[in-house]
């Protein structure tokens, strides 16, 4: 009773609804249920950081788009609450577009888990899937791809600001093939929310890491980190993300034509564009959401 007196009902059930999610998330990744994305549960979940999408500009559905994600961070909370459920309202905040999350394709080998997940409007990263999604569904369609993928997932540590994508041009080569506008988003604090372990280079215990990382990718696709946050209550150590804010703020839509088969030089030119347009999304809104003015987008 003095371990319960110490929780009101409300912080329970937001810790409740992360922990139930936690264990889907390792092994993810029905068809789309709005009932299923208006669940209750996720507004505990979204209170819990709390979360918060935000947008900058309208985006019209009589078009398609890319919504490109940055960072990963350790689970991308950002990007499941505020475009896989509708917690923070995506369908009030842009009327008309249908967003699905791109992850992993083996989670969808998984049964009950490819329902949970497909309810969610969640659907395979794969060229396949999106392409589908995106030329054969109408228009108003959002395919959502966090572009660093679970490897950038090693990147995370609170304070830092580092992404892949300076080799990552396979989502512009698919704006260009069907015509989708690309969006840039970015999910302050993502990175915030847990604590990684990188032990020392030549250590024993670094060995181990990264052979285990190495062996766990291989077999399974996935970064392994190691990582830590709160337990059940929030002054208890544990692997739960810590109460700390995230913020998705949805950028300016990049215009892009439709070009079958598009060449390196124009993959290249709308790639330099989507950079630039995502570093000045970054800097308008690092200071108002938790950044230093001093602090820059690495990207590698």
């Amino acid at each position: 009773m003095a371990f319960l007196s110490r929780l009101d009902l409300h912080e329970c059930l937001q810790t409740l609804s992360v922990l139930q999610w936690l264990p889907v998330y390792v092994f993810l990744g029905g068809r789309r249920s709005a009932w299923v994305r208006n669940w209750t549960l996720w507004k505990y979940f979204q209170n819990y950081f709390p979360i918060k999408l935000v947008k900058t500009h309208d985006i019209s559905p009589e078009h398609n788009y890319i919504i490109a994600n940055h960072p990963h961070g350790i689970v991308s909370y950002g990007v499941f609450i505020n475009f896989a459920t509708e917690a923070s309202g995506f369908s009030r905040i842009f009327p008309g577009i249908t967003p699905s999350v791109g992850t992993l394709e083996g989670i969808f080998w998984i049964p009950i888990v490819r329902e949970y997940v497909m309810s969610m409007g969640v659907c395979p990263v794969s060229k396949l899937a999106l392409k589908y999604l995106l030329t054969q569904k109408g228009s108003g369609n959002a395919v959502v791809i966090v572009v660093g993928g679970a490897a950038e997932a090693l990147l995370c540590q609170p304070g830092a600001s580092t992404i892949y994508l300076k080799d990552r041009k396979g989502f512009v080569k698919l704006a260009l093939k069907t015509g989708a506008y690309l969006v840039p988003s970015y999910s302050f604090g993502e990175n915030e929310v847990h604590n990684q372990e990188t032990f020392p280079e030549g250590t024993w215990i670094r060995f181990f890491q990264k052979t285990f990382q190495d062996t766990f990718k291989k077999i399974l696709g996935l970064n392994f980190c190691t990582f830590h946050g709160r337990g059940f209550t929030r002054e208890s150590w544990g692997f739960l993300p810590f109460n700390l804010p995230i913020t998705t703020v949805v950028g300016e839509p990049l215009p892009i034509p439709r070009i079958k088969k598009p060449n390196k030089k124009t993959v290249d030119k709308y790639h330099a564009l989507y950079i630039s347009a995502l570093r000045k999304l970054f800097d308008q809104h690092k200071v108002q959401y938790g950044f230093p003015e001093a602090q820059e987008l690495t990207i590698i």
